[in-house]
């Protein structure tokens, strides 16, 4: 039986990790990330199946389709997280846990950056505690699917 599957989801920008604002974002780069997310869902028992894009309606199709064959989506949507009502939507509309990540605290951003409209409808946020906050939504998805005996 293959193990249970979760989408890591990144949104735009977040390939430049690495170079971009590492005072904020750190110098890890989004294949470092992905790599230190495998290891830690197999060591959780879970696999992994990565995925960025600079494009709203390719993260929207993305959580749409984590609701047939994944466990829970790990979702770092960058500034489509304040302003993206779609993906606000794909994500209250699925039947699996969506975990809402932010590498940096996103409550001490600019003014001009309005809070998180996928808040209110993910199952949790992480934030602000740089790339571990995938690995601790990979092991919140881990309990829940315990939990559901998946």
């Amino acid at each position: 039986m293959a193990d249970p599957l979760v989408f890591i989801l990144n949104g735009p920008n977040l390939n430049m990790l690495g170079t971009r604002e590492p005072e904020i974002y750190g110098t890890r780069t989004l294949a470092g990330i992905e790599a230190m997310c495998a290891a830690e869902a197999a060591r959780l028992g879970l696999a992994v199946e990565c995925r960025q894009s600079n494009h709203e309606s390719d993260l929207v199709d993305w959580v749409q389709e984590a609701d047939g064959g994944t466990v829970g989506v790990v979702l770092n949507a960058g500034a489509y997280a304040r302003t993206s009502i779609a993906l606000r939507d794909a994500v209250a509309a699925v039947g699996v846990p969506v975990i809402e990540v932010h590498i940096g605290n996103i409550f001490n951003k600019e003014p001009i950056r309005p809070p998180s409209v996928l808040s209110p409808v993910a199952r949790g946020l992480i934030g602000g505690l740089g790339a571990d906050v995938y690995l601790l939504a990979l092991q919140a998805l881990a309990r829940m699917a315990a939990a559901r005996g998946r």
